[in-house]
C-alpha cells in the first residue's frame, strides 16, 4: 500500500519526536524504526528525513551531536530537547482530535462495497 504524501508530510514531526522521545538515534535508526512501527508498510528515505531533522534542529525541537559507533564510523546522534517535548504533546492532543473525529465518520459511514473480479 502507498501512504498519500500529504498525510506521510503531516505526520512526519510528531512520528519522529516520538521515536526520540524514547532515546536519542541517529538517522538511519531513525528510517529503521519508522519502517518497524508501520510493519513495513512505511519506507522513509534519506532524502525525506535529513530535511525534517534539520527544519526541527532549527525550531529547537532537537539537538544533534556527533558521536561514534561500535564499528568507529563517526554518525549523527540526534535528540529531543525541552521544546520538542512541549509540541510532541500538542501535535499529540491535535492529533487526538483529528483520530477520534475519523473513526466517528468511519464509525458511522456505511462501507463501500468490495469490488470482485471474476474471471470468465
Amino acid at each position: 500500500m502507498r501512504i498519500d504524501k500529504d498525510l506521510v508530510a503531516a505526520s512526519a514531526t510528531p512520528l519522529v519526536l516520538g521515536i526520540l522521545a524514547d532515546g536519542d538515534l541517529y538517522g538511519y535508526a531513525i528510517l529503521k524504526r519508522v519502517g518497524e512501527l508501520s510493519g513495513g508498510r512505511m519506507q522513509w528515505t534519506d532524502g525525506m528525513l535529513y530535511p525534517l531533522l534539520h527544519r526541527l534542529e532549527r525550531l529547537g525541537h532537537v539537538s544533534s551531536s556527533w558521536g561514534t559507533s561500535e564499528a568507529g564510523r563517526r554518525r549523527k546522534h540526534y535528540a529531543i530537547t525541552a521544546t520538542g517535548r512541549a509540541t510532541l504533546a500538542e501535535r499529540r492532543a491535535q492529533w487526538d482530535v483529528v483520530a477520534d473525529a475519523l473513526r466517528q465518520v468511519w464509525e458511522s459511514a456505511p462501507r463501500p462495497a468490495t469490488v470482485v473480479e471474476v474471471w470468465a
